[in-house]
């Protein structure tokens, strides 16, 4: 039924809609796992990140919608594909995340809308037929498996889109209402309400109707921040529905939350038909039992909770109810063999509270935007304050995920800073500086040299970052203006940024993650390519242009999503594995020394103080005794040579790792010298000095 049919549902039309649904489908599912013993054959009650580092720390991050495939073939299919299988697995890769694939979107009658972010707006359980078929689906996982990888799946704790569950709850059908945290507003309040503009069916409330309806008690009012916010689109996180027929003949309006966009509902995880916990779990076990995946992104959960103050901003970020939410979401994955990491922007105290218990893993939000920072101004300060803060709240390095380019902006929101410690002082360039004020200036940096007049090409993202490409940060730190004039000299410097923020996140402890985007170097798209796109103020769509990793199509101008093909500075991966000196031949190099030196379980110690501004220096304790390891990277643009000290180190000798090649010793006093040239990475091995035999 449409959201505003004036006609009740028929029995029919509801059955249908109920056997769409996803929270029916969990349901059902849910049956087969009573009284089985396999549900106690894991340890599920605490985090484990090692664990799944053992599983897989190289993970190849798909986006769908950008997989420009072989003529007549799926995305799917193109994934798994034993050409493509053969590329990743020789650079080193043991997981692909294939991105949100499933059903997304809504529902208008009977009829499927499209999605509205990405297919971040899931409505069901089965594959979205754009992207292939779940037996497509099943063959990348026994694909992955023969190359001794694993496939990682998305689950949504925190919204569906506008499908069958989120129609069911609008006429107030059985417990599909609690699903959703949404409110019923009497018929006579709906005057508090703005109608609903011709073919939509909700609409944005203002921030002071959302401070009316709390003061009536409907809502717990504004949040601490609104994502996506735009003018005159999204200006709270609150909508309301038009006039709906409910199944009993009675028309209702409901004022609904969404953290995210107006068609991305979310749900309630703390009603009393805890239909929410239900068909999350459900879907979570269908990705693993069914579909073969072995890992679960579980994609903006930390937004479970919500609360009402009287006096201020509802409480809805660092909530207990999300970590609650997350212990069960995470045990249960745990429970049935995989494995779970969160993406989740939030303040560091929340991403380690988080962590106790829920998600195995968590994206590095820490330290991304403070490496790109560096990159940006030469100088590592904030880095290695980002770093440090890391270790200050108990966070494991091996527990996060580093990785280069992902399907959103460069996050410039630094949540840090902004909620819990906007007061707290902060040692910066000398100076004693407020969270909040830091903050600023961080962004106000960024934004200069990452976009705007210095680099025209990258595009700001609402309030949240800037759009942008792995390349587009490398030819903004070199301060290239124009795209179209590069050179082949200026590609080899890119490569050499490209490979230095690679350097960063590879070698230190934990998953490194690159994206379809980093092995081709695209650059993104002319904003007028996806104008259409970017309509509601989503500017994310010029970093998601289409890339064809193996030459499967390459007349292709677009992906079968319609996205344009990117302007690729590296060519194939198959092209650049035959070129040594190409991107994806030094990335293999640097995963294998990874892989055999355990750089990815080893143990980060404390950040030592530099002299240089462009230098950091990471120091590791390889398992098993192998040493010590030293990562020691140059962000800035010019020479450098320092000596730092190794305390507790035992003398050895120094062996450069990439180059495979002795450096010298160190010796009794701790010493060791560095040089590096612009934009240059070294890696170190200390190793344990062999004892002389005694005759």
């Amino acid at each position: 039924m449409s959201a505003s049919s004036p006609d009740t549902p028929s029995s029919g039309t509801l059955q249908w809609l109920i056997d769409q649904s996803m929270l029916s489908q969990a349901r059902d599912r849910a049956r087969s796992y009573g009284g089985q013993a396999r549900m106690w054959l894991n340890p599920y009650a605490q985090a484990h990140p090692r664990r799944a580092l053992a599983i897989a720390s190289v993970w190849f991050t798909a986006y769908p919608g950008a997989v420009i495939t072989a003529k007549g073939d799926s995305v799917l299919k193109s994934l798994g594909s034993a050409d493509l299988w053969q590329a990743l697995s020789s650079i080193g890769v043991q997981a692909i995340h294939v991105g949100p694939t499933k059903r997304s979107g809504g529902l208008r009658g009977d009829a499927f809308t499209p999605t509205i972010d990405g297919n971040f707006d899931r409505i069901g359980l089965d594959i979205d037929p754009r992207f292939g078929t779940e037996e497509e689906f099943i063959a990348v996982s026994r694909m992955a498996s023969a190359f001794n990888a694993v496939v990682i799946d998305d689950v949504i704790p925190s919204h569906t889109g506008k499908g069958a569950d989120f129609r069911l709850a609008e006429m107030a059908v059985g417990d599909y209402p609690g699903l959703y945290h949404m409110v019923e507003i009497k018929a006579d309040d709906w005057g508090l309400l703005p109608d609903v503009p011709e073919g939509r069916d909700a609409v944005n409330l203002s921030p002071e109707t959302v401070d009316a309806l709390k003061e009536k008690c409907y809502i717990v009012g504004q949040l601490q921040r609104v994502i996506f916010f735009e003018p005159g689109v999204k200006e709270t996180d609150w909508s309301a529905t038009g006039e709906v027929m409910g199944a009993d003949g009675k028309l209702r309006r409901w004022v609904y939350l969404h953290y995210f966009k107006e068609g991305q509902p979310s749900l309630n995880w703390l009603d009393p038909s805890f239909a929410a916990q239900q068909m999350v779990v459900g879907d979570a076990l269908h990705s693993l039992d069914v579909m073969g995946a072995r890992g679960l992104r579980l994609d903006a959960n930390g937004f479970l909770g919500v609360e009402r103050r009287a006096q201020d901003k509802a409480w809805s970020e660092g909530h207990p109810l999300s970590i609650v939410g997350n212990q069960i979401v995470g045990g249960m994955i745990r429970k049935a063999g995989g494995f779970s990491f969160q993406e989740l922007n939030l303040t560091v105290d929340d991403i380690a509270a988080m962590s106790q218990g829920g998600a195995d893993l968590s994206y590095d939000f820490i330290t991304r935007p403070a490496y790109q920072h560096a990159l940006l101004t030469g100088d590592t300060e904030f880095l290695r304050l980002m770093l440090r803060t890391v270790h200050q709240f108990g966070i494991d390095p091996a527990s996060l995920i580093h990785a280069l380019q992902n399907h959103d902006e460069l996050t410039l929101e630094l949540v840090h800073f902004w909620t819990l410690h906007a007061d707290t002082p902060f040692i910066f360039r000398g100076q004693t500086w407020p969270g909040a004020i830091l903050r600023e200036h961080i962004r106000e940096t960024v934004y200069e040299r990452l976009s705007g007049e210095h680099a025209p090409y990258n595009l700001r993202f609402v309030t949240n970052g800037i759009a942008c490409t792995s390349a587009s940060i490398a030819t903004a730190a070199l301060g290239i203006r124009d795209l179209d004039t590069l050179e082949p000299q200026d590609i080899v410097r890119i490569r050499q940024l490209h490979l230095l923020m690679a350097m960063y996140n590879a070698l230190q402890p934990g998953v490194f993650a690159l994206s379809g985007w980093d092995l081709v170097g695209a650059l993104p798209l002319p904003a007028e390519q996806v104008a259409d796109r970017m309509a509601d103020g989503d500017t994310r769509w010029i970093a998601r242009g289409a890339y064809d990793l193996i030459d499967a199509n390459p007349d292709a101008a677009l992906s079968g999503e319609g996205l344009p093909r990117a302007r690729c500075l590296y060519g194939s991966i198959q092209a650049q594995l035959e070129d040594p000196d190409s991107f994806a031949s030094q990335v293999k190099k640097l995963l294998a020394l990874r892989q055999a030196h355990g750089i990815a379980e080893s143990r980060q110690l404390p950040i030592p103080d530099v002299v240089a501004p462009g230098l950091l220096v990471m120091i590791h304790e390889l398992p098993a005794g192998r040493g010590t390891q030293v990562t020691a990277l140059n962000f800035g643009a010019e020479p450098l040579e320092e000596v730092i000290q190794l305390a507790d180190t035992a003398p050895g000798p120094v062996v450069d790792m990439i180059n495979e090649r002795i450096e010298g010793d160190l010796g009794e006093d701790g010493r060791l010298a560095l040089r590096l040239e612009g934009y240059e990475g070294l890696c170190l091995r200390v190793a344990s000095a062999v004892p002389a035999l005694v005759p």
